[in-house]
């Protein structure tokens, strides 16, 4: 039984008592009390829910960005697409997965190694209505080629995108529901079994 309906359960059966002079209402106030301080708690829950989830994305989005290879094989990316890497000496991949966690194009290029979960929590969340929403970017320049795809040099054929954000923000979609489901059955006290 949920929480608030043992609330109204307890407050109904023992709360409202009649009497020769009137009603005794404490019960109801308490409980009047009770969703006032669910009330004040539902916005900052809905943030952590909103962060959480971006965090979520955030992992699979790196995860499946693929890492550049610069001595001139042949190699299949995580998204399982072939690719023909150019040989350039001294040139390391990684610039566009780090781009994730980083604020700039340079940043990410540095080599620096930002940490996902952190990088999350500091993402501001955007409230436009009844919607929250949280921005994932990629300041790397080429990202958005790699994502949607692009022509090749000259206009001679398509390089197939990756989808990385796309894909990733779709699972996460799915899977949503429970994961909200299950921290508000937390943060109500196990009341939503």
């Amino acid at each position: 039984m949920s929480r608030i309906r043992k609330l109204c359960w307890n407050y109904g059966r023992g709360g409202l008592k009649t009497g020769k002079s009137g009603f005794d209402v404490s019960g109801l106030k308490k409980l009047q009390k009770e969703l006032e301080k669910l009330k004040e708690k539902a916005e900052p829950f809905a943030e952590e829910c909103t962060k959480d989830l971006g965090k979520r994305v955030l992992r699979r989005v790196i995860k499946r960005t693929p890492v550049g290879v610069y001595d001139g094989s042949t190699y299949t990316c995580e998204s399982g697409l072939s690719h023909k890497s150019s040989k350039q000496k001294g040139k390391v991949g990684g610039t566009l997965r780090r781009g994730w966690t980083s604020k700039t194009h340079a940043e990410a290029e540095s080599g620096g190694k930002g940490n996902a979960k952190e990088y999350a929590a500091s993402l501001p969340v955007k409230k436009e209505g009844n919607k929250l929403t949280l921005d994932i970017v990629n300041p790397v320049e080429y990202a958005s080629y790699v994502e949607y795809g692009h022509r090749k040099r000259g206009g001679k054929g398509w390089v197939q995108g990756h989808f990385m954000l796309e894909k990733s923000r779709q699972e996460v979609e799915k899977i949503a529901p429970k994961v909200i489901e299950a921290k508000l059955n937390k943060f109500m006290g196990g009341g939503f079994k």
